[in-house]
């Protein structure tokens, strides 16, 4: 069976991404973001939102251990900063319902979602640039960042909150990057 850590980095919809991934029959846990990687017995690894920069803890020591990664919010910032690419303020600032144009058909993990897909996303601070090795999968008016993946190496970020009931196709961004984390552990 599959299993996934939700690293905690302290956001108000961490619990409900284990909650949709445990919906899902997935045997998830959800763990603090000071755990070291080597102590994580998952398959996938899903680095969750929060608040701010400053409450990560080892987050970005998950980036370089081979498994695969899906960053939420703050979780794809992360990835952003930590793999050199650049993070800055948002235009737009807090949570709305945005629409975002999947610009990827092929990508495994949002390439199957409507090309015009509504999603719940915060732009308070979002990915400025891509890190080295990222394609650009997907964008909106409101944020030129709203999706990346490195599918050579496995790491995939969402500006969104697939959790979220008000995401419209949230279960199947979370089935795709379980399909990921399978072929992976094959």
């Amino acid at each position: 069976m599959t299993t996934i850590a939700v690293v905690d980095n302290h956001g108000q919809f961490t619990h409900l991404e284990q909650r949709a991934l445990r919906d899902l029959g997935v045997d998830c846990e959800l763990v603090d973001n000071d755990t070291p990687p080597e102590d994580l017995e998952a398959d996938g690894i899903v680095l969750s939102g929060g608040p701010d920069m400053n409450r990560i803890g080892r987050s970005a020591d998950y980036l370089e251990d081979g498994r695969p990664v899906l960053g939420i919010c703050l979780g794809m910032q992360i990835m952003a900063n930590a793999l050199d690419g650049s993070v800055g303020g948002g235009d737009y600032g807090g949570y709305a319902d945005v629409t975002v144009d999947i610009l990827e058909e092929a990508d495994p993990l949002i390439g199957s979602l409507a090309p015009e897909t509504r999603v719940w996303a915060s732009h308070a601070d979002e990915v400025k640039t891509l890190p080295t090795g990222f394609t650009l999968t997907a964008s909106s008016d409101v944020c030129g960042v709203e999706a990346m993946s490195d599918t050579e190496r496995n790491l995939y970020g969402v500006q969104w909150h697939p959790e979220v009931a008000h995401t419209a196709e949230g279960d199947e961004v979370f089935e795709n990057f379980l399909a990921i984390v399978e072929s992976a552990s094959t």
